[in-house]
Parts: structure tokens; C-alpha cells; sequence
């Protein structure tokens, strides 16, 4: 039972919030009420569930208007077959609050700024972010725009309903765990909180820029432009974008024009201002890999779709699986708890998959006020009237916090001088953002569930706005596509990669890109589709697509090569590419690092782990020492090579991306910024930056080995945290290979949160795992179960099966029926 070692080694400690995909320090959180917290009638030991419990039952709900009976496998996946869309979305509503109640609304408070009411003073300034984004403002919009379908609108009041009536059945004992230990209850769920959710991921999927806007103004600051142009270019040269070079496009349908004082106000070269400093940032390496191979390359000649969304690894996980039949679609795949129908999945005719499309939607502008009231800011030669909200911060014993927010032209005043940082003293920063437009992006996922083919995938997609997103498709016909989709700005060079002016509408958007000009790929001559987070043109595109640094290149790099030297494919081998450790980045990185290392004086034991290095098969496994060896020497290097100039900026500047270095040491060994700073005759080279890498790396690595932590499983310690970052309620120490750059991109507390494979064969071939289980309750055997099985890269087989086929099934436990009370 994991509840009691929790009790003897976390109550009353203050530890880390891991909210979704972001870390969130909650700080000052209160012992609960023990006699409660401890009560054996009501406290938390009622949340253990028997190890061979019943799910059965006969569960009559008010708002239902015909019977639904749900079948739980054996992994107590809900298959749920209704007679109509809205009892169906009732019933997952239902489920979804059964088994991840306090996950839900855990999630809705911190995207509402809410966190404080929950954990106390220490989170005000993450509530006051969250506010000052705008996110209550956008699921406004949202919610508004979207309710417009009334199929939708159905949909997520059904949803809401049938939350309310789990937690209207609530017995205090039944309360889950977490609740009890933060001292606070569930209340009503509402059609706000869903899209309250849904934002918090398009936060999480496209607020690079929210950090990288900031930080990137710094460092062009700090170096000027033309250094600055060095240090994070846009060029990539190992780049396999989505759609091959030297596609043709058609010609821009929008004329987009830089102001004539670009060069002056933006590009910086007379600017020595300062940035802000974001308190709240979201992984950099959120992403994910999906492609989709056509029948000509399959054994089977029927194509063959993969995804696996790289995210946060939290528990309880982000997913639930479920399968939902009715008379307008059948449906399986992983849903959000707190949303209706499934994200990413498959029915009998289509399936589909995302990635990020790491596209720049986010902008700051620097405003002028007329004064602290927020009431007037100046914009096109005229004081214009601000919106000015109050935003009353509830916190948990202590008395409320009001905060006022400006609304200008462009979006919510993000820093102002009542908040701000050392680095934004009188400075007053707009935000504007493509998810503050509002828009119809849940319906996306109604339509995917029910489509039947290609221009069925295509009218769903064109509904999304936010976050950008490439989105794979297969069909049972034999199609295969992805197109990049979103509502993109229609930017001219580097607009949006620094803070603008904002005083009038010369840096305002000058339109959004249409939907027909988005990027796309349809069946293909070499027989696949894929991304990986990679830019999705060359620059032949009309567009400019965002700074480079916001696109990874080396994980596109691997699975195109391996995708065109395969055929004859099978599901298996797509399991086994999927869960691929091979490091294409070190297979390009190693031979440059050995060339300047055959030119070093090494010592003995730095010849030792040079060997080691040389002798390595390029793969991140678990027990591969090479790979430790390889990260060392690296970041050792780019140490070497940054951290003298790095450290003199009074701001905090981003260190270029690895792919900078690398395109660098392969293109020429003479490099301005690998001579030390600190030395008076600043003559190093690479070939000297390279052995301060390997002495330092050496040392490094002697002292993991001498600990039996030189294997790359054990350097890496992946790990799978709560949702509150209690160590007894996660999953530690998992012998699981992967990396950045690797298409089993795993890392300490990131990775593949979703594996699927769907095989269009007549009875679809399915397979899916992801790092959680079915059930948010600690004390719950079904909590962790898949844990180990997606650490070895194992899958489970899918069952997808139609009603009759569901009740005959041997793998069936339990049946649940809802009936009308």
C-alpha cells in the first residue's frame, strides 16, 4: 500500500507541483487535518481499494435518456456503448470523475489561477501569471465561439452533468486521497472548466514564447543583432523537414511587410533595453513523434499510423483510454479527463495522431500608460481606454489578493509595474496570443471520432486554431497525410522572435495564414508521412515559420532515414522503431569530438573513457556507458564554448541549441566564441574548448562509475512523479533507455506519454501503453499498472470491439449499466 510510507515520510512536507508538463513549486502547504487526514472512517486509509475489487454495478443517473452499459477489461479500460452521443459523453463524464476526480480540478485551478486557494500565499505570484495570461479570458471566448454547435454545446453540458452526479453520490470516505491531504473538496464541475483545461495544454504546447520572446530580447540586447544573428540562426543544416526540400509552393496569398523602422526599434541596433523573466515555463522539450506508412510499404498493403506525444510524465497521467460506440461513430484512444470524446485514436474507418508544430503564436509588446491606474495607454497617437479587470486571488488562511489586469489592443498586460521582475522595472508588456481569439478546436476531435475519410480528416482539422498541431491521418480506403494546422501568423522575417513595439500597429499581425497554405503532405510517392517537431519547409515556404531554436531537427533526421529504408512493414516493427534508442546525434556529434580529441595530450584515464566513447554503439540503452560518456563530454563542451560569455549578461540568456554547435564544429574548426572571455589573450580554439570538455567529463564520469552510475539508465534516473511530486506516490528509478534527439525520447521526468500504432487491416490492429494506469487513486492496484510495461517497450493489444463482442469477451471483468432514475 503506497499511502502508508507516504504518511511516514511526506506529511506536512512542502515539496514540488508537477502540474501536466510544468513544475510548479508549491511551497507552504499545510499539515491537513489529522483527525480527519487519519480518520478510519472517512480519512485516507479508505482509499485503498481491495486488491481483487468488483467494478460492477447498476448506477442510476437523472439526466440520462437511455441505457448504457460500459464493459471494463481486464486494464479497466470503459468501453462504453450508448444508444445516443450525449448519454455517451454523460457516461464518460461519469467515468472520468470515478477515477480522476481530484486530476481534473487539480488541473482547472492551477490553468484558472486558482492554485492558492488550494496550498496557500507561497503560489500567489504563479496564480497572478496565470490570470495576467488570460486564460480565464480565453476559455471565455472559447467556450462562447465553440457553444455555437449545438452538438457541441451538448456534448460538454452532458460531460458536466454527469461529473456533478459522481460527485453528488460522494460519500466522505470515498473522497479521493489528495483532497484529504490538502484539506479542501470537490466542487460542481462546469462547461468553463473543460475549456479552462484545454487551454491549460495550448499553454503548455505553444508558451515556448512566453520565455523564449523574453529571453531572446536579452540576448539580442546583450550581443547586438549580428552576434546575436550567429548565435541563434535560423539556419539548420541537417534539417529533414515534414515536407521534403525543394517542394514548390504557391505564392503567399498575404503581402506581409516589416515596418521601416525595423532596423532601428527591432532588430535592435540601437536598442540597449532589458526583458522580462518568465516565473513559470513550460518544458522545452514538449513534442512528439507520429508518422504513417503507406500500403505499399506494409507487409499487409494496408497502412499503418504511429504517435507518441512526448509530455510531462506525471501521475496520475495526462490519459485515459476508453472506447465509446453509438449509433454515429465507434471510437478508441486516449481521452483528457476533463474533456469529452477521444484526443488521439482510431475508429473502423480512419486514425489520427499530433505533434507539436512548434509554431511562434505568442507576442509581447512594450506599452506606454499614462499613469499606474492601467485606465489609458497610448497607441496610434491617441490615449486609448484600457479594460481593466479586477481578479480577486482567494489564498488558502490568509486574507484575498486583488490584482488588476490592463486589456489593450493586443492582449492582457503580462508585466506592469505591480508585477515585474528586476528586469522590467516601468515596463508595462502585452501579451497577444491566437488562443485569446477564441475558436471551435474541440470540435476537431468530435468530428476526427466520427470521420470516414480523407476530406472528412480534413474538414475536423480545419477547426483547430491553438496549438498549432500536425495532424496524421490513415484510412481503411488506403490514404495517408499529415498537414501542419493552426491559426498561424503570416509573420515577415524574425517579427515575434523579440519584444515589439506596441504604441501603434505597425508591428500589429498582419493576417493569419489560410488553412489551404498550411503545409501538407497527401499519399506521398516514397510511401510515408511524418514530423517530429521539425520546421515543416525549407525556406521556399512563403512564410516565415519562427526562430529555429524553436524546432529540434535530429529526431525528424532518424525516422525519415528509417522510414525509407523500410519495407515489408508489420505493427511489430513499428513497435520496435517507436521505442528506437539509436542516437542519430551522436552518430554526426562523435566523430567531429574524436578528430579534436586525436589531437589532444590525453591522460590515461581520459584515454579510458575516450575508448569507451569510440567503442560505443551509438545507443542510449539502459545499460550503455558510451552514451553517459558521450553527454558528458558534450555538455562539457557547449560549458566550455558558452558559460564565459554566457555569465556576464545581468539577465538570463538561452544557451544556443545544441544543433548550433554542432552544424558549427562540422563546418569549420575556427569559431569567434569558443576563445575564453575570462583569459587575457582570448586565442582558445575548439580544438582547446574540446579538452577542457574531456578533462571535465573525465571527472565527471569517474566519480559516476565509482558510484555504479556510469550506465546510461542509471545517469538518466527517469522517474514518473504525482502530480504533487510525493516521492511514495511516484514511480522511481525506471531502467528505461531514450534521450533527447532520440525518437524514444525519454528523459528524467519527460517522455512518450502515449504510444499507439493502429494497422488498418479489416479488423483493426491496435496497440497502446502509456506510463500510468487507468485509475488516479494511490491506493489502487490499476494506479501504475502499465509503468513497467512501457518501460521495457512493451505494448498492450487493443480491444476494439463492437457490443456483442464486448459482452462474450473473455477479457471483460466488469460491467457497469446506467440507467434513468
Amino acid at each position: 500500500m503506497r499511502i502508508v510510507p507516504f504518511i511516514i515520510s511526506a506529511v506536512g512536507a512542502a515539496g514540488l507541483i508537477a502540474v501536466l508538463n510544468t513544475q510548479l513549486p508549491v511551497g507552504g502547504s499545510k499539515t491537513p487535518r489529522l483527525g480527519y487526514f487519519l480518520s478510519p472512517q472517512q480519512g485516507f486509509w479508505q482509499n485503498a481499494e481491495p486488491v481483487n475489487g468488483s467494478h460492477d454495478g447498476n448506477i442510476k443517473l437523472v439526466g440520462l435518456k437511455a441505457k448504457v452499459d460500459v464493459y471494463m477489461d481486464e486494464r479497466l479500460v470503459p468501453h462504453i456503448y450508448a444508444e445516443n452521443d450525449v448519454d455517451a459523453y454523460y457516461t464518460q463524464g461519469y467515468l472520468h470523475a470515478k477515477y480522476r476526480l481530484w486530476q481534473m480540478e487539480f488541473q482547472t485551478h492551477v490553468a484558472a489561477g486558482r492554485l492558492s486557494e488550494i496550498v496557500g500565499p507561497d503560489r500567489i505570484d504563479t496564480d497572478k501569471f496565470f490570470r495576467r495570461m488570460g486564460m480565464v479570458y480565453a476559455a471565455e471566448k472559447t467556450m462562447k465561439e465553440a457553444s455555437k454547435n449545438k452538438e457541441i454545446k451538448a456534448a460538454i453540458d452532458a460531460y458536466a452533468q454527469g461529473v456533478n452526479d459522481y460527485i453528488s453520490k460522494l460519500e466522505p470516505q470515498q473522497i479521493p486521497f489528495e483532497y484529504k491531504l490538502l484539506d479542501y473538496k470537490p466542487e460542481a464541475w462546469t462547461a468553463q472548466k473543460t475549456y479552462l483545461f484545454l487551454m491549460f495544454m495550448s499553454y503548455d504546447l505553444t508558451a515556448r514564447g512566453v520565455t523564449n520572446d523574453l529571453k531572446m530580447t536579452n540576448a539580442r540586447n546583450y550581443f547586438g543583432y549580428e552576434d546575436f544573428d550567429q548565435l541563434y540562426t535560423n539556419v539548420q543544416d541537417s534539417l529533414d523537414p515534414i515536407v521534403p526540400k525543394g517542394t514548390a509552393y504557391t505564392p503567399a496569398s498575404i503581402s506581409v511587410t516589416a515596418p521601416a523602422s525595423v532596423d532601428s526599434l527591432y532588430y535592435g541596433k540601437t536598442n540597449s533595453g532589458g526583458a522580462a523573466i518568465a516565473p513559470v515555463v513550460p518544458d522545452k522539450n514538449n513534442g512528439s513523434n507520429n508518422w504513417a506508412v503507406a500500403g505499399s510499404k506494409t507487409k499487409s498493403g494496408r497502412p499503418i499510423l504511429a504517435n507518441d506525444p512526448h509530455l510531462g510524465l506525471n501521475l496520475p497521467s495526462l490519459w485515459y483510454e476508453v472506447q465509446i460506440t453509438t449509433p454515429t461513430h465507434s471510437t478508441y484512444g486516449a481521452s483528457f479527463p476533463g474533456s469529452p470524446a477521444v484526443i488521439i485514436g482510431f475508429n473502423d474507418s480512419i486514425a489520427w495522431g499530433v505533434t507539436n508544430a512548434g509554431r511562434d503564436v505568442i507576442d509581447y509588446y512594450d506599452m506606454k500608460f499614462k499613469d499606474s491606474t492601467l485606465e489609458q495607454y497610448w497607441y496610434n497617437d491617441v490615449w486609448n481606454k484600457a479594460d481593466v479587470k479586477e481578479e480577486v486571488i482567494k489564498v488558502k488562511g490568509k486574507p484575498d489578493v486583488i490584482d488588476h489586469v490592463a486589456y489593450t489592443a493586443f492582449g492582457p498586460v503580462m508585466y506592469d509595474p505591480s508585477y515585474k521582475n528586476e528586469s522590467t522595472k516601468g515596463k508595462y508588456l502585452a501579451l497577444k496570443w491566437t488562443a485569446h481569439e477564441g475558436g471551435q478546436g474541440l470540435q476537431t476531435f468530435y468530428d476526427l471520432n466520427r470521420a470516414r475519410n480523407f476530406d472528412d480528416y480534413l474538414t475536423a482539422i480545419h477547426k483547430w486554431t491553438c496549438p498549432g498541431q500536425n495532424f496524421v491521418f490513415v484510412s481503411k480506403s488506403g490514404d495517408i497525410a499529415i498537414k501542419q494546422q493552426g491559426a498561424f501568423v503570416a509573420r515577415w522575417n524574425r517579427q515575434g522572435d523579440f519584444i515589439m513595439p506596441g504604441e501603434d500597429n505597425q508591428y500589429m499581425w498582419q493576417g493569419i495564414i489560410p488553412n489551404t497554405e498550411n503545409p501538407m503532405m497527401k499519399n506521398p510517392a516514397r510511401g510515408f508521412v511524418s514530423s517530429a517537431n521539425q520546421k515543416s519547409t525549407d525556406d521556399s515556404y512563403p512564410y516565415y515559420l519562427g526562430a529555429a531554436s524553436d524546432f529540434p531537427v535530429y529526431r525528424g533526421v532518424i525516422i525519415n532515414k528509417k522510414l525509407a529504408a523500410m519495407n515489408n512493414i508489420t505493427a511489430a516493427d513499428i513497435q520496435e522503431m517507436q521505442t528506437d534508442n539509436y542516437n542519430v546525434f551522436a552518430e554526426m556529434a562523435r566523430p567531429v569530438l574524436l578528430k579534436f580529441a586525436s589531437e589532444i595530450a590525453l591522460t590515461t584515464e581520459e584515454k579510458k573513457y575516450i575508448g569507451v566513447l569510440q567503442s560505443w554503439n551509438l545507443r542510449n540503452d539502459v545499460g550503455e556507458q558510451g552514451a553517459t560518456v558521450f553527454r558528458a563530454i558534450w555538455d562539457s563542451l557547449e560549458t566550455a564554448i558558452w558559460k564565459d560569455e554566457f555569465e556576464r549578461s545581468p539577465l538570463p540568456l538561452p544557451w544556443p541549441d545544441e544543433p548550433i554547435l554542432l552544424d558549427i564544429m562540422l563546418r569549420d574548426s575556427v569559431y569567434y566564441f569558443a576563445d575564453n572571455a575570462n583569459t587575457p589573450d582570448k586565442t582558445e580554439t575548439l580544438r582547446d574548448a574540446v579538452s577542457m570538455a574531456i578533462q571535465k567529463a573525465t571527472k565527471a564520469c569517474a566519480e559516476l562509475e565509482k558510484n555504479e552510475e556510469l550506465a546510461w539508465g542509471k545517469f538518466k534516473d527517469s522517474r514518473i512523479n504525482h502530480l504533487l511530486k510525493i516521492d511514495p506516490l511516484s514511480r522511481l528509478h525506471l531502467p528505461i533507455g531514450g534521450g533527447v534527439h532520440i525518437i524514444n525520447a525519454t528523459t528524467k521526468t519527460h517522455g512518450p506519454s502515449w504510444r499507439m500504432i493502429v494497422h488498418m487491416t479489416d479488423e483493426i490492429e491496435a496497440y497502446g501503453v502509456y506510463p500510468g494506469g487507468q485509475s488516479g487513486n494511490p491506493g489502487s492496484k490499476y494506479y501504475d499498472d502499465f509503468v513497467d510495461t512501457w518501460a521495457a517497450g512493451k505494448y498492450y493489444r487493443i480491444l476494439f470491439l463492437k457490443k456483442i463482442a464486448a459482452a462474450k469477451s473473455a477479457q471483460m471483468k466488469w460491467h457497469l449499466t446506467f440507467t434513468n432514475s
